[in-house]
């Protein structure tokens, strides 16, 4: 389109032709029914938002050793999988693709989550610093269990029945979350990964579990149907490598060769703790692969056209955006100003912050007509930095929700007028 060369070129993803480059990023919202089975509330949420090139699910568990939050969806059995069908039939309904993604928190649990009251499990008995959220509130991290080399399997066989699954939720494909400090980061860094056997030391040995998942997960949905996040050198949940760049490009080198949908890579983890890497992630890994790249962190509408049209990435993922704007394609589309998302309904609670963030249509927005915060006191306004690539958002929460980003094409962010968060 005119004026819009970037965001809004078409692009094939796999099998998959998207109508725009515009992604929406996996984020925690923590709003499964019981069972971690999702349920109408996330019907409506993943439908409203189908005008996104792609949308990437939730991390969801692939077992229920796999569980890291209170109530988040899972795909191990036909009660989830069905849940899940009616999410994604209203998406294709709504003329959306979806991609599931499939995230076992490993380490970043507590045994209060899991059945048995187990420990979690990890590749050593290294345990996350600080806490984490359970039923009964804040509770330290716990020294997880490590996996014996003959349990392996076991786990990669998870993921492969989550896969099996996803076909009948009916997914267009799948992601592997091997970002943040969960359970395949915990095998690839340094930090989490002390095992002498075939899974630690080397390159080779600490990537090993990494590519066996990706290896089932083609096995049942082809590799043109599947993805991976990676988040390089970010150290959420205590993801310490002693050489991150070399870490990260030797694992991009073994994907490149696939055929894989895409590499999913996070220039910013969207958490406020831990600290980013002395390189550029991005840029790092388009070396390596050769592949369909996704890139996510900090993008406006402008740092994403501009990151695509100078190569640097072939689709960007939009993340906190997307909570309070359901039609974030259009309002980008029409350079209209965005709505600014409530974090104190970021996670878990019922509708309220969550499906009820109006449309533009629903508001009848005009050009011709003027919004609270959008007018003469340009005060009123949230000015975010344009570049190539973004300097990292600085937040006030400490949460799950992934890939914060800061506004849009326009660069603006206020709250529409009639959403019930004021």
């Amino acid at each position: 389109m005119r004026g819009q060369p970037g965001l809004f070129t078409p692009v094939r993803v796999g099998p998959l032709e998207l109508p725009n480059r515009i992604v929406m990023s996996p984020m925690t919202r923590i709003r499964a029914d019981e069972g971690c089975v999702p349920g109408e509330r996330m019907v409506r949420y993943y439908a409203q938002r189908a005008s996104a090139g792609l949308i990437i699910t939730e991390g969801t568990h692939p077992s229920p050793m796999g569980r890291g939050y209170t109530s988040p969806p899972g795909l191990h059995t036909e009660e989830q999988a069905a849940g899940w069908r009616r999410v994604t039939d209203a998406v294709h309904d709504a003329g959306g693709r979806i991609f599931v993604q499939l995230m076992h928190a490993g380490r970043v649990s507590h045994s209060s989550l899991l059945p048995g009251n187990a420990l979690p499990v990890a590749p050593s008995a290294v345990a996350v610093s600080g806490e984490i959220h359970t039923f009964a509130g804040k509770a330290p991290f716990e020294t997880p269990r490590p996996l014996e080399t003959a349990e392996i399997p076991a786990v990669v066989g998870e993921y492969r029945r989550a896969a099996e699954l996803s076909v009948a939720a009916g997914f267009d494909g799948v992601e592997l979350h091997a970002a943040t400090g969960y359970l395949p980061n915990q095998f690839q860094v340094t930090g989490s990964n002390r095992r002498t056997d075939a899974y630690g030391g080397s390159l080779e040995g600490r990537t090993r579990f990494t590519l066996e998942v990706i290896e089932a997960l083609c096995e049942v949905r082809g590799a043109d149907r599947v993805g991976i996040k990676v988040a390089p050198g970010f150290t959420v949940n205590d993801t310490f490598d002693d050489d991150p760049a070399e870490t990260y490009t030797h694992l991009a080198r073994q994907l490149d060769p696939l055929g894989l949908a895409y590499l999913h890579v996070g220039y910013d983890s969207g958490y406020s703790r831990g600290t980013a890497p002395p390189f550029n992630p991005v840029d790092l890994l388009r070396s390596a692969y050769t592949g369909t790249l996704l890139a996510v962190g900090g993008f406006t509408w402008a740092s994403g056209r501009e990151a695509i049209e100078a190569g640097r990435a072939d689709l960007i993922v939009y993340g906190r955006p997307f909570i309070a704007n359901p039609d974030l394609v259009e309002r980008f589309r029409l350079d209209a100003p965005l709505a600014a998302g409530d974090v104190r309904t970021f996670y878990g609670g019922d509708d309220h912050g969550y499906t009820d963030y109006p449309t533009l249509a629903e508001q009848g927005w005009s050009r011709e007509t003027p919004w609270p915060g959008i007018g003469a006191d340009a005060g009123d306004r949230h000015h975010a930095r344009a570049s190539p690539m973004p300097a990292r958002p600085r937040t006030p929460e400490t949460g799950p929700v992934a890939e914060a980003t800061t506004p849009g094409r326009s660069d603006r962010e206020t709250r529409l007028p009639g959403h019930k968060h004021s």
